[in-house]
């Protein structure tokens, strides 16, 4: 069950880096060798056939991130080349957002900041757990994201609960928590 969350996850989130583009100049990711880790290799997923968004997809606990990256038209771009490394919302992680916030933000008129949330759980290139290292790193979506690494891998305020879970254009990490790039003003939402 742990390694179908990670696989939806992480298609969701290259599903939002693929629509964003793959710039490598703009998003640039820093990897040092992790401290910690929530899950131990034998936890890790094998190599999966599929892309990110196959890999999601074929995991009911991605159910919501896919609707969104769907609803974000980002499917395609997450079905391209990349590499992409996705810190993919459980629908757990989703269902934390109030459901007023999460029914806005899937609205057409509010596509542009579903994007802006999606594509900040993407990084460029691939980044597998044992490389992960403690700082920030550039967002396809372009905001930083801080990576700690003490008691366990943190996404900002997200825990990382299943890692590694290989797609053909990259990898998914399975977090507990949505995250949202600091510009994102949810008032603002119609």
């Amino acid at each position: 069950m742990n390694k179908r969350f990670v696989a939806t996850g992480l298609i969701a989130a290259s599903l939002v880096l693929a629509a964003c583009g793959n710039d490598a100049d703009d998003a640039k990711t820093t990897t040092v060798p992790a401290a910690d880790t929530t899950a131990a290799p034998s936890d890790s997923a094998p190599a999966a056939a599929g892309d990110i968004v196959a890999v999601a997809s074929s995991n009911p606990d991605f159910s919501t991130l896919v609707t969104a990256v769907q609803a974000a038209g980002l499917v395609e771009t997450l079905q391209g080349a990349g590499p992409f490394t996705v810190f993919a919302p459980t629908n757990d992680a989703f269902a934390k957002v109030p459901a007023d916030v999460l029914e806005k933000l899937l609205k057409p008129e509010n596509k542009d900041a579903l994007v802006a949330v999606l594509t900040y759980h993407v990084l460029s290139g691939k980044v597998m757990a044992a490389d992960v290292a403690a700082g920030d790193v550039v967002s396809v979506q372009g905001a930083n994201i801080t990576i700690t690494t003490e008691g366990g891998v943190k996404v900002n305020d997200a825990s990382v609960i299943i890692t590694d879970v290989a797609a053909s254009n990259g990898v998914i990490h399975a977090i507990d928590a949505v995250i949202l790039p600091p510009s994102l003003d949810l008032a603002t939402l119609k």
